[in-house]
């Protein structure tokens, strides 16, 4: 019988974890650093735009079971949406080309136009399609996919960087199927996106928060951990920065569910993928009446950003793979103004200024995503029999995603109460 289990992070990953512990019966606290749960998904209230936002945008699609499974399981799926159509609408700002991409449900249907990017051939789509299902570990996405035509410009160069928040030309083609396989390549009952309309926060994380208080879980915030005692095979006791002690008993357990920079600190011998680029994103207030020209997601070539998103009079932009990009190198003031011009063409605005303007920058808001960064990936199970890992980095096979953390986390409870 597992004694008292002890999980690190009370991200999106911590807490899948702590709930399947909690529901199996085991004596579980949650210890979180930072005052506030979530971590890289999370929502708060913004004094510039007096708005509630996320600290980083997440396409999730009825595919993402996990995610999903989640919400329900908390009793927040009433808060998450789903569009009733697979379609996604894009705009190319270099020639002011606007169509709808609709994922067939059936193989017949991959035949219609409209089922893929403008100018793209069904043959070319399998090609690629093919060639990605067909990639080596140690492939990156350009290496696997060699046509350069209409497809490559409008579907798999975007796509690489808003997946694996790296450019194709350095992205592992292994993770970038992965995450199609449970998404796109499946078909339209997989692809249909889910919006979160309060905020991630409130449909993945509060609710998640107060189930586990309900269960009777302690969890205990502003808990930065800041050491491991470890003897032989065992994680002996926690070392927390109030200097607090916890010693684990033989039954106990210990789940690490922070990111990898910290794992370098907990467990320095242990293998772990290098941080990845940066994620910006630019959040613009504006009237009503503009918002409502905006769908609620819609796609962007040839710009800095590869997806606008709406939530209520917020219009939100997302910059994966930030380095690669012009604005990556701009400063606060310039990079606003360079992607709210870009939302202006993108949506027909015409000299319209945002009411008020928010940039955030996530540094390493991935792991390295390419074949060598995958490879480095930590397995759930380490050398020490009473400590398993959680998180988007530890090798689920899938990117760094909400999916993948729900995953990883849920493994750990898994492997845990199996030890």
């Amino acid at each position: 019988m597992t004694g008292h289990v002890h999980v690190i992070g009370a991200g999106l990953a911590g807490l899948a974890c702590a709930l399947d512990l909690a529901e199996a019966g085991a004596r579980v606290t949650l210890h979180e650093g930072s005052p506030k749960p979530g971590g890289r998904c999370r929502s708060y209230h913004d004094a510039v735009l007096d708005r509630r936002i996320d600290n980083g945008n997440h396409l999730m699609l009825s595919g993402n079971a996990a995610v999903l499974s989640h919400a329900v399981r908390i009793g927040a799926a009433d808060r998450l949406v789903m569009l009733p159509d697979a379609a996604f609408p894009f705009v190319d700002l270099a020639n002011g080309a606007r169509w709808t991409v609709r994922v067939p449900a059936t193989p017949r249907e991959a035949l219609r136009p409209d089922s893929r990017p403008p100018g793209a051939t069904p043959g070319a789509a399998l090609s690629g399609v093919g060639a990605l299902l067909m990639a080596g570990p140690g492939r990156t996405v350009a290496e696997a996919v060699r046509d350069r035509g209409p497809m490559w410009r409008t579907f798999w160069e975007p796509m690489t960087t808003a997946v694996l928040n790296m450019p194709p030309e350095v992205g592992s083609a292994a993770l970038l199927r992965a995450a199609l396989l449970r998404s796109f390549f499946r078909g339209a009952r997989a692809c249909r996106p889910v919006l979160a309309p309060e905020g991630l926060g409130e449909a993945l994380i509060d609710p998640a928060v107060a189930r586990l208080r309900q269960m009777g879980v302690e969890i205990r915030f502003r808990a930065p951990l800041a050491g491991l005692a470890l003897d032989g095979d065992r994680a002996e006791a926690l070392a927390f920065t109030d200097g607090t002690r916890v010693a684990l008993g033989p039954r106990d357990r210990l789940v690490l569910a922070v990111p990898p920079v910290a794992l370098n600190d907990l467990l320095p011998g242990l293998p772990r993928p290098f941080p990845g680029p940066s994620i910006l994103n630019a959040h613009f207030l504006v009237s009503p009446e503009l918002a409502s020209a905006a769908p609620p997601l819609l796609g962007l070539l040839s710009s800095n950003a590869q997806w606008l998103f709406r939530r209520g009079d917020v219009l939100s932009v997302t910059v994966s793979a930030a380095e690669a990009t012009p604005v990556g190198a701009l400063g606060r003031e310039e990079a606003l103004d360079l992607l709210w011009s870009e939302v202006a063409r993108a949506l027909d605005l015409r000299d319209v200024p945002p009411l008020a303007r928010r940039l955030l920058r996530e540094r390493a808001a991935t792991f390295d995503q390419s074949p060598e960064g995958a490879a480095l990936r930590p397995a759930t199970v380490t050398p020490w029999r009473n400590l398993v890992l959680a998180g988007d980095h530890v090798n689920t096979g899938l990117p760094a995603t909400l999916e993948g953390a729900v995953i990883s986390g849920r493994r750990a409870a898994a492997r845990a109460l199996a030890a």
